[in-house]
């Protein structure tokens, strides 16, 4: 007979997660690991994929989106370096797993996000955490909130929008993922002027993010 998906399991499947998929490969930040120990990932899944919301690879969540597998999350946020109290742009929040770690870490979280259903999915999530919801075009960003400290993009990009840098604050940091040929890669950079250099920093299984499309010729 099959064991029933429980908050026993859940939280014995928080723990391997943390054990066999982050610690083993550079994610020891006590702020993340214990971030991603005490938010329930399967919360953020629709309720038929709670049983595989641990897994290390990315879910997929429909509208051509995906949850990106645990590590990537939280190698992202390890280069994040987020501190409490800063203010951070998370682009497409899909059902808030970041967003909630992001709040769970101090910051004040401005995550957009374009698919109602989705967005439906995070807010029933995370009722009780600071984090403004902003429907709309992820390319866009939250203008009338800016400038932010931190932006973390949720998914690979093939181009980085200028409406995006113009709202990172100067010397703030931005993380996200780029396709390199055959893999993708996790970049991060620091604003400086008007521009943001990446430097590539791991190379993952990272879900790719409408609406970022290069135009052909382009070179990120």
């Amino acid at each position: 007979m099959a064991t029933k998906f429980s908050e026993i399991t859940a939280a014995d499947m928080r723990s391997a997660m943390i054990d066999s998929q982050l610690r083993t490969n550079d994610v020891i930040d006590a702020a993340v690991v214990g971030a991603m120990a005490a938010v329930p990932r399967e919360a953020h899944v629709p309720a038929h994929l709670t049983s595989v919301a641990y897994m290390d690879r990315a879910i997929a969540l429909g509208h051509g989106r995906a949850l990106n597998p645990p590590l990537v999350t939280g190698r992202m946020l390890v280069a994040a370096a987020i501190r409490p109290g800063q203010r951070v742009l998370l682009i497409g929040s899909a059902t808030g797993y970041t967003a909630a770690l992001l709040a769970r870490l101090g910051a004040e979280v401005h995550a957009v996000e374009e698919q109602a259903e989705l967005m439906a999915i995070a807010q029933s999530a995370t009722a009780d955490a600071n984090i403004h919801w902003v429907a709309g075009p992820l390319s866009a960003g939250a203008p009338s909130a800016a400038p932010f400290e931190r932006i973390l993009v949720e998914g690979a990009i093939e181009t980085l929008p200028d409406a995006l840098t113009a709202q990172l604050a100067e010397g703030g940091r931005l993380v996200a993922a780029r396709p390199d040929g055959a893999v993708t890669r996790l970049v991060q950079g620091v604003k400086a002027g008007d521009a943001i250099t990446l430097r590539s920093f791991a190379d993952m299984d990272v879900a790719p993010l409408p609406g970022f499309a290069a135009p052909a010729g382009f070179t990120f």
